[in-house]
């Protein structure tokens, strides 16, 4: 789980439900919103490319879209900064350079 300096974050009852339930938590470094730049706009773009554009039938129907949606986004949305490539396409071009 990751999340921002909030005060309940830091709460060690908040602390122990969490580690009581196997989860790891991480939080930002203080005063540093970039450390979450990356996953917000990824979210933004989720919401307004999935969720917003329509109603799903079931949880299954939501999960099957959600791995079709990170599929595209991963292999096949071609962006400007990463040379008109995907950015499996990038990464892997990136590899083989090195």
């Amino acid at each position: 789980l990751h999340s921002d300096q909030g005060w309940y974050y830091q709460m060690k009852k908040y602390q122990k439900t969490l580690k009581d339930s196997r989860i790891i938590q991480s939080m930002s470094r203080k005063g540093n919103c970039l450390d979450n730049a990356v996953m917000e706009n990824f979210f933004g773009l989720l919401k307004s490319e999935l969720l917003y554009l329509q109603e799903f039938e079931s949880m299954e129907h939501f999960e099957k879209e959600l791995d079709d949606c990170i599929h595209y986004y991963n292999h096949k949305r071609m962006k400007v900064k990463l040379k008109d490539l995907s950015p499996i396409e990038y990464r892997t071009q990136v590899l083989e350079a090195a």
